[in-house]
């Protein structure tokens, strides 16, 4: 039997037809996660990581990689048993209950809507760094309007431009990379010598740095589930995009520490960049070590990593979330309309609409949105790992204690103290978001809007300790 009959059937034993263009390889899905993590990250915020962090960069990185896994391996384990489209939506609703699973989908489309929104915002204020003078509101509309033609065009498209922009990124890490070792060996810039102070200063290290280095760190990696809105247009067998989750974090982290102990290296044991620094803290180091020209260079290839291939990757996670909450009733159902590209277009038409309003109300308030794209991705990730340990310990009895129980317990106990230590602002505005999300839900519940989530007895869900195929209520 090939992969793509055996997703098909895969698909439809939860009682779906196969809509979306199966196309995704494994690799596709890896790229896409990496694309959507943003390999250069780091280079927009180093300097302010280097100041809360004592120069240790590096040591977030490392940290968000152990918090992180624990959230990527229940992404997987879900994953494994629900190869859909709607991410926690899906994992959470299946897994627990329809309702919780609303809430989950509903929490995750704050973050999902404000992400791109957050990217255009960002990358406008860089164009105007670039062009002095020129409007906010009109780069971040050009890019919105790129964005949302090669989403129309397909998943193919997406694709195409997920490698393009994967291979500029790469070049330039290593480009990155050369300059830092040329600088560090040659002593180009004054006190950069070698040295593991950056990964771990045991004088600096305390509780309060670790614990801002969590917070700093888990946000830095959101992204990678992004990976599970394409389960239905993954052609790999066997939990493709679970794996590819897991590896993506990997390798991300490992190019994120890279980078950043490399340029905590060249900042020369500086106790911290001052205020007029510590938004290009990066690109300065950049220009000491290797001149203006490479500083323009790198500085426009991170906004078009963040404006253009981000983005991307977030407006295609969106809609798919759109499409599978309109499927199962919880959203309109025009959302759920797929063009003869196979494409989700109203719900990426309508991501496209919403981000116009959003950019324009937020152009200029990067604090502000950042705050809110916390809460939704937080949320929905605790909701997520109850999720493994009810689908799994609870409802089938499963006996891997480990994958089951201790990884989402301790990704929940994470993941929950980042949510609970998270900015005032953001707990108050995700509050009102689920607050808003309750009136939505009940009067789906008064429309009769009740999602059937069942699953056919004659093809019975894969995954570790399933026994009998299961009906959810």
């Amino acid at each position: 039997m090939s992969a793509s009959t055996e997703n098909q059937r895969t698909l439809e034993s939860f009682g779906y037809k196969q809509e979306l263009k199966r196309s995704v390889s494994t690799v596709d899905l890896l790229i896409y996660g990496l694309i959507f993590m943003v390999p250069i990250a780091p280079w927009a915020i180093f300097g302010t990581v280097y100041n809360s962090a004592a120069g240790m960069v590096p040591l977030v990185y490392l940290i968000g990689l152990v918090a992180m896994i624990f959230t990527a391996l229940a992404y997987a384990q879900m994953a494994k048993s629900f190869p859909l489209a709607g991410s926690v939506f899906s994992y959470v609703g299946r897994g627990i209950h329809p309702a919780l699973g609303f809430f989950a989908g509903w929490a995750i489309l704050l973050d999902y809507l404000l992400v791109p929104t957050l990217l255009y915002v960002f990358a406008a204020e860089s164009m105007v760094g670039i062009f002095p003078g020129s409007a906010r509101w009109v780069w971040a509309l050009v890019f919105v309007a790129i964005n949302t033609a090669v989403n129309l065009l397909g998943i193919s498209s997406i694709k195409l431009a997920n490698r393009v922009f994967l291979v500029i990124e790469l070049v330039f890490v290593v480009i990155f990379i050369v300059i830092a070792v040329t600088a560090i060996n040659g002593g180009t810039i004054p006190g950069a010598e070698w040295s593991t102070d950056p990964i771990w200063t045991p004088s600096e290290v305390s509780g309060p740095l670790i614990a801002a280095a969590l917070s700093i760190a888990v946000l830095s990696f959101l992204g990678f589930d992004g990976i599970s809105t394409l389960a239905e247009e993954s052609t790999g067998r066997r939990n493709a995009a679970g794996r590819a989750m897991i590896i993506a974090l990997l390798i991300v982290a490992v190019l994120f520490i890279t980078q950043t102990w490399l340029a905590a290296l060249m900042a020369g044991g500086r106790d911290a960049f001052s205020d007029t620094e510590v938004g290009n803290a990066f690109f300065l180091l950049v220009q000491q070590a290797a001149g203006t020209g490479w500083q323009n260079a790198f500085f426009v290839v991170n906004v078009l990593a963040v404006g253009i291939a981000n983005a991307m990757a977030a407006q295609a996670a969106t809609s798919r979330l759109l499409y599978s909450m309109s499927r199962d009733r919880q959203l309109p159902a025009i959302l759920s309309r797929i063009s003869s590209r196979q494409v989700p277009l109203y719900a990426v038409l309508a991501v496209t609409a919403l981000t116009v309003v959003l950019v324009l109300f937020f152009v200029g308030q990067l604090a502000l949105i950042s705050s809110l794209v916390n809460f939704g991705a937080l949320f929905g990730f605790c909701l997520l790992h109850v999720a493994v340990f009810w689908h799994y310990i609870v409802k089938q009895r499963s006996r891997n204690w480990l994958l089951h129980g201790v990884v989402p317990v301790l990704g929940f106990l994470i993941i929950g103290y980042v949510l609970v230590n998270a900015d005032p602002l953001a707990k108050i505005g995700g509050l009102v978001w689920l607050a808003i999300g309750a009136i939505v839900f009940g009067i789906n519940r008064a429309l009769g809007r009740k999602p059937e989530l069942t699953i056919r007895e004659d093809v019975p869900t894969s995954g570790e300790g399933t026994g009998a195929a299961e009906r959810t209520p």
